[in-house]
């Protein structure tokens, strides 16, 4: 079985949206990298997240907001030979984003970018109180560059 690189758009956001975490890396202030997992939304051509108003990867994001995320899907371990170390491996489809987070800060901004959060795990509609929203960080990560991979498959 051989990796090959995707590059259908269809494919590579099918991916994405089957994926229940991305991994958000960044480059710290020492130039060191950081790298978390996180909860996201995506919708025409941009990413969305939420976290916290204050705390290291806000910090980050407003000084170097310049993001790779990595979303990975269908691992399956695998071998040919059960006994021999080198023939295991992982089957997997992954793709890669790059861009920039922009923080959302209007109030009706906001909640549109929860709903598409939420609309990533549930059918639901979901109502968001005032304090609530006003409290949370929102941001989004239009795509600038997308590439995937595939393993196995």
């Amino acid at each position: 079985m051989r990796r090959h690189d995707i590059t259908s758009e269809t494919e590579l956001l099918d991916i994405i949206r089957r994926c229940q975490v991305c991994h958000l890396a960044m480059v710290d202030e020492e130039g060191l990298p950081y790298t978390i997992p996180m909860n996201f939304g995506i919708s025409e051509g941009v990413i969305y997240m939420h976290g916290a108003q204050h705390g290291k990867k806000i910090s980050i994001l407003r000084k170097k907001p310049s993001v790779c995320i990595n979303f990975s899907t269908d691992h399956l371990l695998r071998y040919q030979n059960e006994g021999v170390a080198c023939s295991w491996s992982m089957k997997y489809r992954s793709v890669l984003v790059y861009g920039k987070a922009e923080f959302i800060t209007g109030p009706d901004e906001k909640i549109a970018a929860l709903n598409i959060i939420m609309a990533q795990y549930s059918d639901k509609i979901f109502k968001f109180n005032p304090p609530s929203v006003r409290e949370v960080s929102v941001w989004r990560i239009v795509i600038d560059k997308m590439e995937g991979r595939a393993f196995g498959y």
